[in-house]
């Protein structure tokens, strides 16, 4: 396993967040939704230095150029985009957020006992 360094503070999550794309404002956020055309984006919404974060980056890295044809995958810092991390709501650090072709998609995560959760974000708690 993979020890990376987080500041001074010694973690066993794998520092992935350097591999993906970021978008650090609205402005870059709005012009990723408009212009992915013909695939899914999912923006991951976290803190880089969170290590549930990390390791949801450890999985999109390793899954992004299997993807690359049907899938743009970016990070988001909810920090710095607060418009964004209130319009959808995200309680949920990491959360995930998909659209196709500029429309945003409800994600159907299921639930036991037959009910469903329909949610537009959120990873799980």
């Amino acid at each position: 396993m993979y020890v990376g360094y987080l500041g001074k503070i010694k973690t066993r999550t794998p520092v992935m967040s350097f591999l993906l794309p970021k978008l650090s404002s609205k402005k870059e956020v709005d012009q990723a939704i408009k212009s992915t055309a013909e695939k899914v984006l999912v923006l991951r919404f976290g803190r880089d230095e969170d290590p549930v974060c990390l390791q949801l980056d450890d999985i999109l890295s390793k899954t992004s150029s299997d993807l690359s044809k049907m899938a743009a995958i970016y990070l988001v810092d909810v920090d710095q985009t607060p418009v964004y991390t209130h319009y959808f709501d995200i309680s949920y650090i990491p959360s995930t957020v998909f659209f196709f072709n500029g429309q945003h998609m409800k994600v159907d995560y299921g639930e036991a006992e037959g009910r469903h959760n329909r949610e537009a974000h959120s990873i799980g708690s």
